[in-house]
């Protein structure tokens, strides 16, 4: 007898779905605590849906509807600028 093979891919997206980069709402389901984006394998999209997630977060985020990254990455280890003319009083 042949066991059933489990599915590795999500009956939810159809092939043809589109992720919209519009909606960050909907992108941040794929989108980690650190601000990286969630690979295939736990994702269980396919390879072809993950490249539209992948450019749909990054298109996201150069139109800043997606935070770069936490708040810790972006200012950890990173000096204040100060600005170099002395205040007036």
């Amino acid at each position: 007898m042949k066991k059933m093979a489990k599915s590795k891919y999500r009956q939810e997206f159809s092939g043809d779905h589109v992720f919209d980069y519009k909606d960050p709402s909907s992108l941040m389901r794929f989108i980690g605590d650190g601000g990286k984006i969630t690979p295939s394998r736990i994702s269980k999209l396919s390879i072809a849906q993950q490249k539209r997630v992948t450019a749909a977060v990054k298109k996201s985020r150069n139109l800043a509807l997606l935070p770069t990254g936490m708040d810790s990455y972006d200012t950890f280890h990173r000096v204040e600028p100060i600005s170099p003319t002395p205040f007036e009083i």
